[in-house]
């Protein structure tokens, strides 16, 4: 069962949703998260936040050092910032804060193409993703990197 978990940032301007691959993480790792408006005047320690398009999350790592036994022994091993938002436990829901509102948004605007113009739907829908990807990749979102 994946559980829905959202925090607000230092300055309570924007939320943002996570998602914690196989349920290892808690809530409790995301320490704080930092927009990019409250990001400006904090000093940037990368051993506990990783930082993605002026956004920062900073991880309890005592928690993820606790949490962290039902890893995979590599990961537990190199256990980082990186390893938990890259290797999806604990991340964004999506490629950014809000990705999954937008994106669900973006979809139901595509669909409306299929009462109207089934052939633009189409070819719109097999063009869609990789046409956004390549959008947030060039945005500077790290989850859209090309590995």
């Amino acid at each position: 069962m994946c559980m829905e978990y959202a925090s607000s940032c230092v300055c309570g301007l924007r939320e943002a949703s996570f998602n914690f691959k196989d349920d290892v993480m808690t809530g409790d790792v995301i320490l704080r998260l930092y927009c990019p408006n409250c990001s400006t005047d904090i000093a940037f320690t990368p051993q506990r936040m990783i930082a993605d398009n002026g956004w920062i999350i900073e991880y309890d790592m005592e928690v993820a050092e606790f949490l962290a036994r039902k890893l995979p022994a590599k990961l537990r091993e190199r256990l980082s910032p990186e390893v938990l938002f890259d290797e999806g436990y604990a991340t964004w829901r999506g490629v950014y804060p809000g990705d999954h509102i937008d994106s669900k948004k973006e979809r139901e605007e595509i669909a409306k193409l299929a009462k109207t113009d089934p052939k633009a739907y189409i070819e719109k829908l097999k063009t869609w993703g990789v046409e956004r990807m390549k959008r947030l990749r060039e945005s500077g979102w790290r989850k859209a990197r090309e590995e």
